[in-house]
Formats: structure tokens, sequence, C-alpha cells
């Protein structure tokens, strides 16, 4: 989220105006710092002052990793497509973002279909359902089987023509 931000943010600033984003973002890192050591009384929509002051520590290491690397590049202003280390995290993140959309169009399809599938509630008399209790549970592995069939049935398969 902070290297997005200082990416959004840093685009065409020169050496001075990151130089006075580091500073910025240090000076907000040491405040929320010390806003942890204070009672404060906060409202019920107040945000943990922990998680802020993490997005201020990441805000400040992303803007200093910026000002080397402007440094190091002899850039005269930012240039996020020309920052590789920046692009590989953009495209990293991407892909994260891609790959979790998936999976969520997955399990919507999933959740779909179930509730898509027909259910019926079939009542049967006694004797029918414990036959078909029997058949059902009996062993899968036999590979012919004689199933009761009724007399009218079995009397014409008996029949020779």
């Amino acid at each position: 989220m902070a290297r997005a931000s200082v990416r959004r943010q840093g685009e065409a600033l020169s050496r001075e105006q990151v130089t006075e984003k580091v500073a910025e973002a240090g000076r907000r890192e040491r405040e929320t710092g010390r806003q942890l050591h204070v009672a404060v009384d906060r409202g019920p929509y107040d945000g943990d002052p922990r998680d802020l002051g993490e997005q201020w520590a990441a805000r400040h290491a992303e803007w200093r990793r910026v000002a080397a690397l402007m440094d190091a590049e002899d850039w005269p202003v930012y240039e996020p497509e020309r920052d590789v280390q920046g692009s590989m995290w953009v495209q990293g993140r991407e892909d994260r973002r891609q790959e979790a959309l998936a999976r969520r169009a997955a399990w919507q399809k999933d959740q779909w279909e179930a509730r898509e599938e027909l259910k019926t509630q079939v009542w049967l008399n006694a004797d029918t359902s414990r036959r078909l209790r029997t058949i059902a549970n009996a062993p899968a592995s036999v590979p012919s089987r004689s199933w009761p069939t009724s007399p009218t049935t079995s009397a014409s398969t008996t029949q020779a023509p």
C-alpha cells in the first residue's frame, strides 16, 4: 500500500521534493510513535494508532528508497517506469490481485451451482424404501447381480421362445 502510494505521489517529483517527502514521512512516523505512549481519548471510528504508525514507517522507508535510487542513478525527477524494483513489486501485487479475483470468481461459481442444484424429495412405501436401501448398501465390487424382480417380470424372462 505504501509503495503504491509513494509511486503515485512521487511521479515527476524532483530530488528536492522527494527529500521533503522523506522528511515529512519521518516526522509523521515519529508523531504517531509518540501518540502510542500518550493516553488519547479516541472516538468510536478512529483507527488503531499502531496501524497508522506502521503505515508511516513503511512510507518513510519507501521514500528513503526512492531518494537513494534517484541519487544512485542520478535522476533529476522520479519516474516510476524506470524504477525496476518498484515495477516488480507492482507486477507482483497485480498478479496476487488477479489470483485472488480468480479464486473469488471460482468460489462464487461454486456457490451459484450449489444453489441451482436440484433437490428432490421422494416419499416411498416401506417395502420399496427397504429394497432401495439394500441395493445402495450392497458391495459395489459385485460385477453381476440378480436383482429381485416382480413375479410377472421373472415369468416372462424364464420362458424360452
